[in-house]
């Protein structure tokens, strides 16, 4: 098979990653923080580990602010409802947003009277504008700018620096969700003055699912969404408040931080590629599919730097449609339809039809996606003959 549905789930994997996860199952098997023997000791130290090399790589300056979820959904709805909110705060947010952060958001806009503004620009290659948009979105009681480093749709990559630097002019908290970014381009939290980073392991980082990981970085307080066993302070009825206890209840996933941990030490080994070669793929099949006639591309020009992310459609035809025929005709997997943004499918137009997602990772090559253009074409001529 063809893998060209990486934005939604690496695969395959680094070999090292279901082998570290093996080995947390099969010989450490203990709970973490739940026991002085040494298994349990071995299972805290995996997730010690983890902590120290997810801050190292993403510039978060204090491991204990490294925060362990069930996937980056959880860490989003912790970032934004674990703020203290009050009738008429601000958010602003991108049109380009994911349900993981617009759902939150429309949550405490119900709940607390807080006000919303999505801004809108459809224009992929006018970077600036985004941000004067941005700034001319910002009021007095705006608290948090919550956005996507780059579009789950269209691979299209914001100037999230910019926007950084009007939040700190204006003394606003930020979110950035790194879903798919975070793999296939640095990030430092330090550097570029982010206060919170959510991403997952299964996406660009190539590890498994069902961990996700939130830092904090700062004196950012949140208030935790989840209560219960830490291991810690057993006595109390309270919820301990020491970092990261005091935002983590319930046994982690410690195979799944194993995983994670190999798949970070992988990734520091790419990580100092000028531009990672699953985007220069990525704008090969763009430019391939860009010179077929009847194909319409979404997002940024086939010459322009993005996520390894291509989406398209074929004239009028559904997109789950072209997924379909593309799956069990060609052997091929893609994403088609709707992609959990739909304020992204507004500004696309492409509400009715959906589009066709295809992503890519390391370990795709030139001739798949030689291949794929070949199908596109086919499909294209067998719709027009039709």
């Amino acid at each position: 098979m063809i893998y060209f549905d990486q934005a939604a789930s690496s695969f395959p994997k680094p070999p090292v990653v279901a082998e570290s996860m093996a080995h947390a199952v099969n010989a450490v098997g203990a709970n973490p923080g739940r026991g002085g023997h040494a298994l349990a000791r071995q299972a805290s130290g995996i997730i010690r580990d983890t902590r120290i090399k997810t801050a190292e790589l993403f510039g978060c300056s204090n491991p204990k602010q490294v925060l362990f979820y069930q996937n980056a959904t959880v860490g989003l709805n912790q970032a934004i409802k674990g703020l203290s909110w009050q009738k008429n705060d601000h958010v602003i947010a991108s049109a380009y947003e994911h349900n993981s952060i617009r759902r939150p958001l429309e949550y405490i806009k119900e709940q607390f009277g807080v006000k919303i503004t999505y801004v809108d620009n459809s224009k992929e290659n006018e970077g600036g504008s985004f941000v004067k948009a941005v700034e001319q979105a910002i009021e007095s009681n705006t608290r948090l700018i919550a956005m996507t480093h780059a579009s789950n749709v269209t691979g299209r990559i914001f100037p999230i620096n910019d926007i950084i630097a009007l939040a700190r002019k204006n003394r606003i908290y930020t979110l950035i969700d790194a879903s798919q970014t975070a793999g296939h381009m640095s990030i430092d939290m330090t550097k570029q003055e982010i206060d919170m980073l959510v991403f997952p392991g299964h996406k660009g980082i190539l590890g498994p699912q069902g961990i996700g990981v939130l830092l904090v970085e700062g004196k950012v307080h949140l208030s935790p969404i989840h209560h219960g066993g830490t291991g810690s302070f057993s006595s109390s009825p309270n919820q301990p408040k020491q970092l990261p206890e005091f935002l983590e209840s319930g046994t982690l996933n410690t195979p799944g931080i194993a995983g994670l941990y190999a798949a970070l030490i992988e990734y520091e080994k790419r990580s100092k590629e000028i531009v990672p070669r699953e985007t220069i793929l990525a704008n090969l099949l763009c430019k391939g599919l860009e010179a077929i006639d009847g194909v319409t591309c979404y997002g940024p020009s086939s010459d322009t730097f993005r996520m390894p992310i291509v989406a398209f459609n074929i004239e009028k035809v559904p997109s789950q449609e072209v997924g379909m025929i593309l799956d069990s005709h060609y052997n091929i997997a893609v994403r088609a339809g709707l992609h959990c943004s739909p304020l992204t499918h507004e500004a696309l137009h492409t509400t009715e039809q959906g589009v066709v997602r295809a992503s890519l990772s390391i370990y795709n090559t030139e001739d798949e996606v030689t291949e794929f253009i070949s199908a596109i074409k086919e499909i294209v001529t067998s719709y027009k003959e039709f």
